[in-house]
């Protein structure tokens, strides 16, 4: 039997149960106003699926395991878009700091990431087992 390493697994099954893990932790709760608000300035409208915030969040503990330590400005470039202004060229616009914030904000509280010295998060052991779990396949 082959373990499924978190670097080769298929990326959206990983999130999807990733996220569902997420959604039953009582640390990470989609907050009241997530409901309305735009994820980045380059969006015209607010997400349409109903847990994107938990499949932003097991996209975020994503990126801690693959970098040693990231912080909220290169999250922000990292979920960013382009914006489509009419006829003028298209620019890329950063994603929205606060939705990041306060979900890292989040993970730290349930124990997944924790705050590095030098600035920015890192992955804990914890964090690690959750993705190493939602890694393998179905049985």
């Amino acid at each position: 039997m082959v373990m499924a390493s978190v670097k080769s697994a298929n990326t959206a099954a990983l999130l999807g149960a990733a996220a569902q893990k997420l959604k039953g932790m009582e640390a990470l709760k989609q907050p009241e106003w997530s409901a309305f608000v735009k994820t980045g300035a380059g969006k015209n409208r607010p997400p349409e699926q109903e847990d994107w915030w938990y499949m932003r969040a097991a996209s975020v503990l994503r990126k801690l395991y693959l970098s040693e330590s990231i912080g909220t400005a290169n999250l922000k470039k990292v979920y960013g878009n382009r914006k489509n202004r009419g006829h003028k060229p298209e620019h890329k616009y950063k994603a929205s700091g606060k939705v990041i914030r306060v979900m890292l904000q989040q993970l730290e509280a349930a124990g997944l990431a924790k705050k590095e010295k030098e600035g920015g998060r890192s992955i804990t052991p914890a964090g690690k087992m959750l993705l190493k779990e939602a890694a393998e396949p179905a049985k």
